[in-house]
């Protein structure tokens, strides 16, 4: 397991990080947690402060131990960095959240789309969470012009839903357009990865195959069947059932642990990388940018612009231009104790994030997945200690 040896201590004198309650947390999910394998990365000031990696990246005895380079996919993670990408080349195109989508993609006015804005469509709110038509996943060209031609679900703007799938294609579309690229992940490779030196991709290159830890489906909680996200995820119709079911296919955890699942590129959930990888990029969010995202960029990630009741996910969420953010007074923040803090959580459990207000930036990955969109007790406990105080030197 990585360790306190890995971690500035010039920075730790200052209070800022309770490193001993965070490798306890660490080490508890592998405890009683079912843990399997996983890592966890830590910045602040724009440095690696904590890397912790432990297990193994199958269930086989004899499996590859995980380590700090391990790779894995982590599903919805993946929005947070499309939604970057996606505002980042749209300002470079001279376009405002507030710009219609049709204005830039003339064909998306179909299905009386013709007012729907930028910032309705990638705060989850344009009504486009399912498609009416049958269109398999990997077909760029037909999810496009099925989303051309799909009608909303409710009023735009009126009410929100997440997109789990939608999302991507709708983002790299509108990076298609507004800058020429091929895609959002050949985008997002040369203009963020390649500067940052990110050991992270939409779109798996067959040299490292290898690298990857095996998925595993989570157990649902029997006492967990009556809440109303699952109720509805388990409901054929059911306005959440559509979301996560269109456009169809890789459904299955099995179908990402292929090479058509690693290779797909998807913006909305094709993300495979390092914890290491994810701390970087949100480190950079964190740090305002790096010159490679403007202020203006920083703030679109950072405000709400949707919060209450969630269609999709039947619970209370906010969203800004792509990224989840708290709700006002949760119970359990999911991204710590700054209200300005922004990031997206993955099926499973994994969990990204940046606080700019405490210059922090966190991420984490496994291969053991629990049930759920939303992050549960394994990452949200480390949150929980990324938080608490240092305790005082005896």
């Amino acid at each position: 397991m990585g360790s306190k040896e890995e971690v500035n201590q010039g920075h730790l004198q200052a209070g800022r990080i309770n490193t001993d309650a965070i490798c306890a947390a660490f080490e508890e999910n592998f405890a009683s947690r079912s843990e399997l394998g996983a890592s966890l990365s830590v910045w602040s000031q724009g440095r690696e402060v904590l890397s912790l990696h432990a297990g193994r990246m199958t269930r086989e005895s004899d499996a590859p131990a995980w380590t700090a380079h391990t790779l894995v996919p982590f599903w919805s993670a993946t929005k947070g960095i499309a939604a970057a990408c996606c505002l980042r080349a749209l300002e470079t195109g001279g376009w405002t959240l507030e710009n219609r989508v049709a204005d830039l993609w003339p064909e998306f006015a179909g299905g009386g789309k013709q007012d729907i804005t930028i910032g309705q469509v990638l705060s989850h709110s344009a009504g486009l969470s399912s498609l009416d038509e049958q269109v398999d996943v990997l077909d760029y060209p037909a999810v496009i012009a099925a989303l051309e031609r799909q009608k909303p679900t409710w009023r735009p703007g009126k009410s929100h839903g997440y997109h789990p799938r939608t999302f991507g294609f709708l983002a790299d579309e509108l990076v298609r357009r507004a800058t020429g690229a091929d895609s959002l992940s050949a985008y997002f490779h040369g203009e963020i990865a390649i500067p940052l030196k990110l050991d992270l991709w939409i779109g798996l290159p067959a040299s490292q195959f290898h690298r990857v830890a095996t998925l595993y489906p989570g157990r649902l909680d029997p006492a967990l069947r009556d809440e109303p996200f699952c109720r509805a995820f388990n409901t054929p119709g059911s306005e959440t059932r559509r979301a996560f079911d269109s456009p169809r296919g890789l459904h299955a955890v099995g179908d990402m642990n292929t090479p058509a699942g690693w290779t797909a590129g998807l913006a909305a959930m094709g993300g495979v990388g390092s914890a290491h990888a994810l701390g970087r990029f949100y480190a950079c969010l964190a740090a305002g940018g790096e010159g490679l995202f403007s202020a203006k960029v920083i703030s679109a990630l950072q405000t709400t612009r949707t919060c209450g009741h969630d269609r999709t996910l039947c619970t209370p969420t906010a969203f800004s231009a792509g990224m989840m953010l708290d709700v006002p007074e949760t119970r359990q923040p999911l991204f710590g104790l700054s209200g300005s803090a922004f990031g997206h959580p993955g099926a499973g459990g994994s969990h990204a994030f940046a606080d700019s207000e405490n210059h922090i930036a966190f991420a984490y990955v496994m291969n053991q997945m629990e049930f759920g969109a939303l992050p549960k007790h394994r990452a949200l406990k480390l949150v929980e200690a990324l938080y608490l105080p240092e305790s005082p030197a005896p």
